[in-house]
């Protein structure tokens, strides 16, 4: 009999949903790995569930090394819920993120051999990364050898931190020094604001304490400009305090410093969004460049997190949607405009819909800055599709429609909203291979649509996260 906390050795054998690998123990009972395990490796784990035909355990020691394994190189490393997999040899991330997009089409979408391409890999596989987001805490996450050390012994104080959440660890925060996937001016503009913050004693944000004042840092840098900007997320707004931030941030960064922005959120929640902003330097955004066009960049506007890798989706896009030159085309979900600009000028126009009101205004200057006239943005909500559909209908029936949803994927409605107006092309981009499942398996419903081919892109390397473009036709 197998009991709790009881250690198992095992062989690692495959990949599984939700970032685990899996194993099959002398009695043929499959094994569900936690933790930083490869193909290949030889394991011991420790018991953490019991089922009838599986059991659940948690990485302790790695037996044998697998060959598909490679050298990690940041220290945070299987403590930080972030670069995952930097302890597997390149090559291998991209066959198990295809692997994952197949698994989740014919698993959950209940696809019959889907026709999956190899994952287009990243040129960069460190530093690649426009944008990071920390949070404050006043509770620092604890390494086990810190937990065992006296705290006036510990080199940082134990009731501040900035920066990522350890997976499962909501409360705490790990005061991360340096992430190896942003810049060197991101990585600078970390610690000046960690410096600046550490010793104050300012109270933080939580949902223990809904007054706290210090929340979220965002760091943007165009990968294209290297324009840089600053959104520091409190609650409230202390000009005082905020100015002597600006000037330590001058002083640090120099003429690195495109923008800074006091962001004031008032949610009762950690999610990183201005209600309100107090601009202390620069013009309050940024800009970045894919091929020819030049986006304006707000706080709390969309823009793909890997502007070197968006070129590559883009282009995917542009050759998954086989324009024909006169199709009118509605981008759902289209943030500051940067995949309708890139249909633009393959197609007859463009109509692009979003919910926040402040990408709206980014993705129309974006179209007048780039002298394009055949897109127009609307802030709308898809899911009231009954009180949005005689403007769809004024502004054409679309021949193709191009939808880009947050990781969760669409809401139903929005997807029923899509099988009413029946294009007879969707092009769906996922960040989520489960998203892209459940919605096609919706689209697809009783033959309306069928899925034509998947294409997987590579946007987040050292990390279990892939992106894909999927064609879907009417039937």
């Amino acid at each position: 009999m197998r009991k709790k906390e009881q250690t198992i050795v095992v062989e690692i054998l495959d990949t599984a949903d939700k970032n685990r690998c899996v194993g099959e123990l002398k009695d043929g009972m499959k094994a569900f790995i936690e933790g930083p395990a490869a193909v290949g490796d030889t394991v011991k784990a420790r018991i953490t569930k019991i089922k009838r035909r599986f059991l659940v355990a948690r990485l302790t020691e790695v037996v044998k090394f697998s060959d598909r394994r490679t050298e990690t190189r940041c220290k945070y490393f299987g403590i930080c819920g972030g670069c995952k997999w930097q302890h597997l040899d390149y090559s291998e991330q991209l066959r198990v993120k295809r692997k994952q997009v197949v698994d989740a089409l014919e698993h959950l979408g209940g696809f019959e051999n889907p026709s999956v391409a190899a994952c287009i890999p990243a040129e960069e596989k460190f530093g690649y990364r426009n944008k990071i987001d920390m949070d404050f805490t006043d509770q620092r996450y604890l390494t086990r050898d810190e937990m065992n050390s006296p705290a006036e012994e510990l080199d940082r104080p134990i009731d501040f931190a900035l920066g990522f959440h350890a997976p499962g660890c909501f409360a705490k925060a790990i005061d991360i020094d340096h992430c190896d996937l942003a810049s060197e001016e991101m990585n600078l503009v970390v610690e000046t604001v960690r410096i600046f913050f550490r010793d104050r004693k300012l109270s933080t944000y939580s949902t223990f304490n809904p007054d706290g004042f210090l929340r979220n840092l965002v760091v943007r840098q165009g990968g294209n400009t290297g324009e840089l900007m600053v959104n520091l997320i409190t609650s409230t707004h202390d000009a005082e305090l905020m100015n002597e931030l600006c000037s330590a941030l001058v002083s640090a960064l120099g003429d690195k410093l495109t923008t800074f922005v006091n962001g004031i959120s008032t949610r009762k929640n950690m999610f990183a969004f201005n209600e309100e902003e107090y601009v202390l330097y620069g013009e309050g955004t940024i800009t970045d460049r894919l091929e020819e066009y030049t986006y304006q960049i707000s706080p709390n506007s969309f823009f793909q997190t890997n502007t070197e890798q968006a070129e590559v989706l883009y282009n995917e896009i542009v050759k998954q949607a086989d324009f024909q030159g006169s199709e009118t085309v509605h981008d759902l979900f289209c943030g500051t405009g940067s995949i309708a600009l890139f249909a633009a000028k393959h197609c007859g126009n463009v109509l692009g819909i979003e919910l926040v009101e402040s990408a709206v205004a980014d993705a129309q200057k974006n179209a007048e800055a780039q002298g394009v006239s055949n897109c127009t943005f609307r802030q709308m909500d898809l899911i009231n599709f009954g009180k949005i559909r005689e403007e769809l209908e004024d502004f054409g029936l679309p021949d193709l429609v191009i939808t880009d949803p947050p990781r969760a994927g669409m809401h139903p409605k929005a997807v029923q909203m899509l099988r009413e107006l029946a294009p007879p092309v969707i092009i769906y981009v996922s960040c989520g291979p489960a998203s892209l499942a459940r919605d096609g398996q919706l689209l697809c419903a009783e033959g309306l649509y069928k899925l034509v081919r998947c294409q997987p892109v590579d946007m987040f390397p050292q990390t279990n996260h892939v992106e894909s473009v999927a064609r879907f036709e009417l039937m």
